[in-house]
């Protein structure tokens, strides 16, 4: 009776078992290639077919085929072979003409359009003459094989463009470094640092039918239509460390709604906390005259002001994403009044479960990396804070 260890001994050098293992683990590699690699590897460490087979999900014919093909041929025996099938239709002239057009707008085709699509790409290939009819699939396969996707777009602030705008110098560095160690340091129990902002143009958006709960089998549903009665805007501070969220609700956003929540601030936060850190964008609300009289009257508070163009480092954004996900995303409120009482409601309930955001230093780190890398080569780097 036979046993289990296989009669097909495979023997590695070190140099192949250190490629099979590549293959075997590379997330890049075709999942055929990689298994194939496995067998081999496993029937070197002296497992029998029967033992591979379950491991790697394969019929014990599939294992001893490939096992018989690399011992014929070494790592050239485990890449699929070449089938038969119906010869390549078009010429690599015409993946090329697909490709240089996907590459470009579609303005400088001369076309009106925004971007791209297969059945518009196939659509100019034809006028152009290069064949006489192509189908958008053999497009979309085209464009895959150079991993292109025209009809996707990404929103990008070019710096170099306008750097006046948006500096990535020496004072972005230092205040993307003050702001990092605001949010990640230990602090000293004197200490708070609160991340403010504004929700904007909160609509309580009155419909004629109520929203409906969801049933078996449907969601909720809320009425497409509804009446415009005004807006209010939501002013919001975020403590860093415990959550905590303060908020106040005006018809308008100025300095003196501003300053209302500052004096809120004042007022609620005990004594003992001498130094509370104000990070807000670099609007004139957060830094205008009146706010900067303020300031000097109440020397605790010391403001901090995110760069240009960076509202991903203001905590209190992320939690406006809360509020918005959890509050507003359906509003169907009778009126202002009704939206008010609500955000209140909510800030209070939030309160009560209020959590800190796990802010790490890796992204401070990315977007430091690349600020120190596009200094020129003349200005001194900063020392970490």
């Amino acid at each position: 009776m036979p046993g289990l260890r296989s009669p097909r001994v495979v023997e590695l050098t070190a140099e192949v078992r250190a490629t099979l293992g590549q293959l075997s683990r590379r997330p890049s590699v075709a999942a055929g290639l990689a298994r194939r690699a496995r067998v081999v590897l496993l029937a070197a460490d002296g497992l029998a077919i029967r033992q591979i087979a379950p491991v790697v999900g394969m019929d014990p014919k599939g294992v001893r085929r490939w096992l018989d093909r690399f011992r014929a041929e070494g790592l050239d025996g485990l890449p699929d072979r070449p089938r038969p099938g119906r010869p390549r239709v078009f010429p690599p002239e015409v993946a090329l003409h697909v490709v240089r057009l996907a590459c470009d707008l579609p303005a400088v085709a001369g076309r009106s359009l925004s971007q791209w699509d297969c059945t518009e790409l196939a659509r100019q290939v034809e006028q152009d003459g290069i064949v006489a009819q192509i189908s958008p699939q053999t497009v979309q396969r085209i464009l895959a094989r150079w991993r292109l996707k025209p009809w996707r777009s990404h929103v990008w602030l070019p710096v170099a463009s306008a750097p006046s705008r948006t500096p990535r110098d020496a004072a972005f560095l230092r205040t993307t470094r003050e702001l990092a160690d605001l949010y990640l340091r230990p602090l000293l129990p004197t200490e708070l640092v609160l991340s403010l902002d504004e929700k904007t143009s909160l609509q309580p958006r009155p419909r004629r039918t109520p929203t409906r709960p969801a049933r078996p089998g449907d969601p909720i549903q809320v009425e497409h239509e509804y009446a415009r009665a005004g807006a209010v805007h939501l002013f919001a501070a975020f403590d860093t460390r415990t959550g905590t969220v303060y908020g106040l609700t005006f018809r308008r956003k100025r300095q003196v709604e501003y300053l209302t929540l500052l004096e809120q601030l004042d007022q609620t936060i005990p004594a003992a906390i001498t130094t509370i850190h104000l990070i807000a964008d670099n609007v004139s609300v957060h830094h205008g005259k009146e706010v900067q009289r303020w300031l000097a009257r109440h020397p605790r508070f010391v403001p901090h002001f995110t760069p240009v163009h960076c509202s991903w480092m203001n905590q209190v954004e992320q939690w406006f994403g809360i509020v918005q996900r959890k509050r507003l995303r359906h509003p169907n409120f009778t009126d202002l009044t009704g939206l008010t009482e609500a955000i209140r409601q909510f800030i209070r309930e939030w309160n009560t479960v209020a959590h800190p955001f796990r802010w790490t230093a890796q992204s401070f780190d990315k977007v430091l990396a690349k600020a120190e890398a596009a200094l020129p080569p003349a200005t001194p780097l900063l020392e970490a804070a």
